[in-house]
């Protein structure tokens, strides 16, 4: 089962917790054990010093009794009255009480002996219980001492008093001294007891620092831990969609597991294979149109030549139709000269008839030019409706184009800070489709002037060829007048008038002649602007077409 990267963290984050807060229970408990060890050799060591203060004082007392009672013997002895007190029993339940404060501290000190908290701190107390020993034993022999001086002294025994008084004296010194010995000894206890208490403190420390220490390496490895199974595979991503941006579409991110970095992977995945096969399909789509730019250009080369020698042939037919103009003036200057020259108008005749079956002929040449120019013409028109079929092609592709870069935008952006990059290739691949979608916008306005253009030079074409079909028939006309002028010059004179009026007319049809070829001279120019505007926009349209190539060369599959 994989486990999501939020998870991931919240579980790392819940051990780090747990760690800490199981590092503050154990210096709690360190804590706690070095104050609780601190107060029971505080209150032990306070409890025995007051016992033994109050042991010294009560020997104090004993021995100001002991003193009190032989001093007052001694007066009597000597005639003094003294105050009657009950010295000896005051005296015995001081001793009791002694007695009993001594039994109290011995076992107080045989119970500390074995519950020390270090063998410092017992083989101390061992030499309190000693010392102690040591005093009661003392305090024995000073109390049955001290007993036998006031017996006496109750006896009235003045000797027995004084004889006992030095050693009694004696004996409570040294009762003194193992009280204050035993007080050294506490001291000495408490000396140890710090010692305890530092030595517990340092071992608490030393096990709260490796403790810490344990707990910084298991938030370093669980810090690894994340970083393996977050970080990385994050930047491996991120390393794929810089490639991406960069344009290489020829990798694929490895993917494992089910977590968000790997549905982010499998997204990528998908939107860099879309990405492929629009690259692909665009760069097809482009080889085509610059293969329909190149075939338009070449036929409208060629159709600009050949309206070009449509035009030159225009000219050469012109002129011919001048030349035959003047010809009929010279026939009308000559006309008075007919009847004396008839064999000269037979002449001339003859030269005329001529001149028209050349000028039929070139007829039928401007004709045929002019069905070849609407020809090619027609096919430059079905070539263009391929280039608006194309162009629709294309801006199809522009439209999924922004289809995806819109779809790939709101990957992005739900990809949140790691689809930054995403976003970047998605606003570069909706600027690519509005481009070509401006582009074929534009070059679909050209290519509707263009057919505008061809209608309208299709359509004076036809009127050409239709004018072109009148002059030849005239000229036809004009050829059998001639011929039937030639038959009759030698018959009569008389019919000079016919022969004039028959020039006439063949003036009238040369000059329309001429206007017929003014029309076709226009219109030769009219198409011949057109191709060389074909011509620009199949130009501009193969640049269009190597700009588009550019672009799609740059996403590598």
């Amino acid at each position: 089962m994989s486990i999501s990267i939020g998870k991931r963290i919240l579980l790392g984050f819940v051990a780090i917790i747990l760690v800490i807060l199981a590092l503050g229970i154990y210096a709690l408990g360190q804590i706690g054990s070095v104050r609780d060890t601190t107060d029971a050799i505080v209150a032990r060591d306070l409890t025995v010093m007051r016992q033994l203060d109050e042991l010294g004082n009560r020997a104090r007392d004993m021995g100001i009794l002991r003193r009190n009672a032989v001093i007052a013997t001694l007066m009597k002895a000597q005639g003094n009255t003294v105050k009657d007190e009950d010295t000896f029993a005051i005296w015995r339940r001081t001793a009791s009480s002694t007695e009993a404060l001594y039994k109290e501290l011995l076992q107080e000190a045989a119970d500390y002996r074995t519950r020390a908290v270090s063998q410092d701190r017992g083989m101390a107390w061992d030499r309190m219980h000693t010392t102690l020993t040591a005093a009661f034993e003392i305090y024995h022999r000073y109390r049955d001492g001290s007993e036998a001086q006031l017996n006496a002294n109750a006896a009235a025994d003045v000797m027995g008093v004084e004889s006992r008084n030095e050693e009694v004296s004696r004996l409570y010194e040294a009762t003194v001294t193992g009280i204050a010995r035993a007080r050294d000894t506490l001291d000495e206890n408490i000396t140890a007891g710090q010692r305890g208490v530092a030595d517990l403190y340092e071992r608490s420390r030393i096990s709260i620092g490796l403790t810490l220490a344990a707990a910084v390496a298991l938030s370093l490895l669980i810090t690894f831990v994340i970083s393996r199974a977050v970080v990385r595979p994050l930047e491996a991503v991120m390393d794929f969609a810089e490639r991406v941006g960069a344009g290489d579409l020829s990798r694929t991110v490895d993917i494992r597991g089910h977590d968000e970095i790997a549905r982010l992977g499998r997204a990528l995945n998908g939107m860099v294979a879309g990405l492929a096969d629009l690259a692909r399909t665009n760069r097809a789509a482009t080889s085509d149109l610059n293969a329909a730019a190149a075939e338009i250009r070449a036929s409208a080369q060629e159709q600009a030549a050949s309206v070009e020698e449509q035009f030159a042939a225009v000219q050469e037919t012109a002129a011919t139709v001048d030349e035959i103009t003047h010809s009929g003036a010279q026939i009308g200057k000559r006309a008075g000269e007919v009847i004396a020259t008839a064999q000269s108008t037979a002449q001339t005749s003859r030269a005329g008839l001529r001149a028209v079956a050349d000028t039929a002929r070139a007829m039928e040449s401007i004709r045929e030019q002019a069905e070849a120019v609407a020809g090619n013409i027609v096919a430059l028109s079905e070539k263009t409706q391929a280039i608006g079929d194309i162009i629709t092609t294309v801006n199809d592709i522009s439209e999924r184009t922004h289809l995806l870069a819109l779809n790939a935008a709101i990957e992005a952006a739900a990809a949140g800070e790691s689809g930054r990059s995403f976003a970047v290739v998605a606003s570069e691949m909706k600027l690519l489709a509005d481009q070509a979608k401006a582009a074929t916008g534009q070059v679909r306005t050209i290519l509707g002037e263009i057919q505008r253009g061809i209608n309208t030079s299709v359509m004076l074409t036809e009127e050409a060829v239709k004018r072109a079909a009148a002059g030849k028939a005239r000229s036809d006309t004009t050829q059998r007048t001639i011929e039937e002028i030639t038959a009759r010059v030698e018959e009569s004179v008389q019919t000079f008038q016919q022969i004039v009026a028959s020039t006439n007319q063949q003036q009238l049809g040369i000059e329309q002649v001429m206007g017929a070829l003014q029309n076709i001279r226009q219109a030769s120019q009219q198409t011949a602007a057109g191709t060389r505007e074909v011509e620009a926009a199949s130009a501009n349209l193969t640049e269009l077409a190597q700009a588009l190539m550019t672009l799609a060369e740059r996403y590598r599959h």
